[in-house]
């Protein structure tokens, strides 16, 4: 009877253990993570290469801000056709490159009276929370911009919970016919 008390115990041990598994881990980063900014460009587009050109230059006081997604369009037909599908989704038209998106905000073409409004859009969503930043790809992949992904988390909590159960129940019919 001792002997059934301690395999039923290591076996309740053993099926909570995976809950720490799907438990979310804890970020004790400083920093948040850099923004995304989204560049649909062409090869051979002059202003696409001022751009581009722009993006470098702030490297030094900004690099550790955002990082640069790059999307050639003019000779790859599948980013041509993520470009159109990112506007719209933000009920935008793109009718050239470059296309740049920050956060919710996004550029057709590219002129240096960009780059205050750009920066500011780059620190803007830098000093967001993470969770909270809007990301455009993220929506296209969802269907929405947030995440939902934490309902899923009670399934293996209620599977763990049914299993647990039965045991439980297996062990009290056992000790039931051994009276």
């Amino acid at each position: 009877m001792k002997k059934l008390k301690v395999i039923a115990l290591l076996l309740v041990a053993a099926l909570l253990l995976p809950i720490g598994v799907f438990a979310e881990e804890e970020t004790t980063a400083t920093e948040p993570s850099k923004v995304t900014v989204y560049f649909f460009r062409g090869e051979g587009c002059s202003h696409c290469a001022e751009a581009e050109e722009w993006f470098n230059s702030i490297q030094e006081e900004y690099g550790s801000y955002f990082k640069v997604v790059d999307y050639e369009t003019w000779y790859n037909t599948e980013n041509a056709e993520l470009m159109q599908k990112v506007a719209k989704a933000r009920g935008e038209e793109a009718t050239g490159v470059p296309y740049i998106i920050i956060g919710n905000k996004s550029w057709n073409g590219f002129a240096q009276d960009y780059a205050p409004e750009m920066i500011q859009q780059i620190t803007s969503e830098y000093n967001k929370a993470e969770k909270d930043r809007y990301d455009i790809m993220k929506y296209l992949t969802t269907g929405d911009d947030k995440d939902e992904d934490s309902g899923s988390d009670i399934i293996p909590f209620i599977i763990i919970l049914v299993v647990v159960g039965g045991i439980c129940f297996g062990v009290y019919k056992a000790r039931s016919k051994v009276k």
